[in-house]
């Protein structure tokens, strides 16, 4: 979402376990913003020389 409330997000080319990973947060945190708790990350955060 932008300041807007659009929700709509161009994210260009992404790898898909990019996009895996993000559907897993959104996921997360729309399951936490129902049941009134905190989202945890569904794995650990790990950090990864970008594709060139």
């Amino acid at each position: 979402m932008n300041i807007f409330g659009d929700g709509l997000v161009e994210l260009g080319t992404v790898r898909p376990e990019a996009v895996e990973r993000l559907a897993k947060l959104i996921k997360a945190g729309l399951q936490a913003e129902l049941h009134g708790t905190s989202a945890e990350a569904p794995f650990p955060a790990r950090r990864q020389t970008p594709a060139a």
